[in-house]
């Protein structure tokens, strides 16, 4: 794993500068997540000794264990997975950052149990912006009332949006839902939200995401190979 693991590496920075370059956007502007689901502690020590910092899990029984055996790395780790109201007090106490909230409920139990004494969880709303159903994350008309209920809570802060558009077979269809998010995200901050973060963009759609104004590619394949 380890000569591919640093070619993948090297290619998927290239990609990315690459495609801030093709959208006018300054490089370095687009932060990686590495999505490290069902990859093993060694293979995350050696993406980070390459220069990887941030982490993405949706699994919570795997990841738990695997956090603890990497707690002497300075990780940022993300939370990608859908909630369930039983994993959260986990969540809140072993994550930097929630990219998946898609109801109040789930945004004021990590409100409640992210312990005292640590930084505020960092949030951002899942939406389904392709409309799928079955598809985790809040309809688009209901993100102004989630986003307004999270501004009242204590201990989380809401950083921005977080989607999975559909994977279409045409690059338009893809386009439009990307497009969607991020017209979604400027009317937010337009609102006057203080919102930095646009997740969107995975293996097979980078280019479009930031293309589309997304300021975090969530990517796993790319980096890690195909998943076991």
């Amino acid at each position: 794993m380890g000569p591919d693991l640093k070619q993948r590496f090297d290619s998927v920075h290239q990609r990315v500068r690459k495609a801030e370059l093709a959208s006018g956007r300054p490089a370095g502007k687009t932060k990686i997540v590495a999505v490290s689901k069902t990859q093993s502690a060694d293979a995350v020590r050696k993406l980070y000794a390459f220069g990887q910092r941030d982490f993405a899990e949706s699994y919570l029984q795997e990841a738990l264990p695997k956090i603890e055996s990497l707690k002497d790395l300075d990780i940022t780790w993300h939370y990608i997975g859908r909630i369930q109201t039983n994993k959260t007090r986990d969540i809140a106490r072993y994550f930097d950052w929630v990219q998946s909230v898609d109801r109040e409920k789930i945004g004021r139990r990590l409100s409640e149990q992210r312990p005292a004494g640590m930084p505020d969880l960092n949030i951002c709303i899942q939406i389904n912006i392709s409309r799928e159903a079955g598809k985790a994350g809040v309809p688009q008309d209901q993100v102004d009332q989630l986003a307004a209920a999270l501004d009242t809570m204590d201990h989380i802060v809401l950083r921005g949006l977080m989607a999975i558009p559909e994977r279409a077979r045409h690059r338009e269809g893809r386009s439009d839902s990307h497009a969607g998010m991020c017209s979604i995200y400027r009317a937010l901050q337009r609102q006057g939200r203080q919102l930095d973060t646009l997740s969107m963009g995975m293996s097979d759609d980078l280019e479009i995401a930031i293309e589309n104004g997304s300021t975090l590619v969530r990517i796993g394949t790319a980096l890690f190979g195909t998943r076991r």
